[in-house]
């Protein structure tokens, strides 16, 4: 492998690299707890004086805290986004306690990765999407046959027939499991007429006999 090879392979290795610590250091923007500045602070390369300054936060800037170690916080905001003293930072109102600034907003880091403690700091429970419960509609069925055979229409509670049209002195058994109240005619306009309020295999003398119907 030549040198030029060899020497492009290292920089693509240490671009991964920073891109993998990237993700392991730094929360994701879902999960930054907000944060105001106290005082005017500089914002830093990294968590320490000896870093660089790369922007002034102005007091009451509102920030987003991403993660804290040791008594510096990463912030992101309008600007360039670095590290700043947790003794110029508030949460929720409330100064931020500079030895364990994590707890004050709602995280901390630690061997196994991020942990993220909201409100109380308890874990919010899983949210449960339950289904709806489905309307169920009952109804009566017709059949042109005894003992619920053949061809059927079927109606609601609520539902009425003043002349059955085609399907008139042609119903020979109704279906009627949930108990309502149907009421079955001879004549079109609910002339000449019996109740029903269960299911009937048979109609005896009103076999093929129906012309209209209604449901209550």
């Amino acid at each position: 492998m030549n040198r030029h090879t060899r020497k492009m392979l290292l920089k693509i290795a240490a671009a991964i690299a920073v891109v993998v610590t990237a993700t392991v250091v730094f929360l994701p923007a879902a999960y930054a707890a907000p944060g105001t500045i106290t005082t005017n602070v500089n914002v830093r390369s990294g968590p320490g004086t000896n870093y660089a300054v790369v922007d002034v936060a102005q007091r009451g800037e509102q920030v987003d805290v991403q993660q804290c170690r040791g008594s510096w916080c990463y912030i992101t905001k309008p600007g360039p986004d670095g590290w700043v003293s947790a003794s110029y930072l508030s949460a929720g109102g409330r100064r931020v306690n500079p030895g364990q600034p994590g707890l004050s907003f709602g995280f901390s880091v630690g061997p196994d990765g991020p942990t993220f403690n909201f409100g109380v700091g308890q874990p919010r429970p899983p949210i449960v999407v339950r289904p709806q419960p489905q309307p169920v509609f009952s109804e009566v069925c017709f059949y042109d046959r005894t003992r619920f055979r053949g061809a059927s229409t079927c109606l609601e509670a609520g539902d009425s027939i003043r002349n059955l049209g085609n399907w008139a002195d042609r119903i020979s058994s109704i279906d009627n499991p949930d108990g309502l109240r149907v009421q079955v005619c001879s004549e079109t306009s609910y002339r000449n007429c019996r109740t029903y309020t269960t299911s009937a295999s048979s109609l005896g003398d009103f076999d093929d006999y129906i012309a209209s119907v209604r449901v209550r």
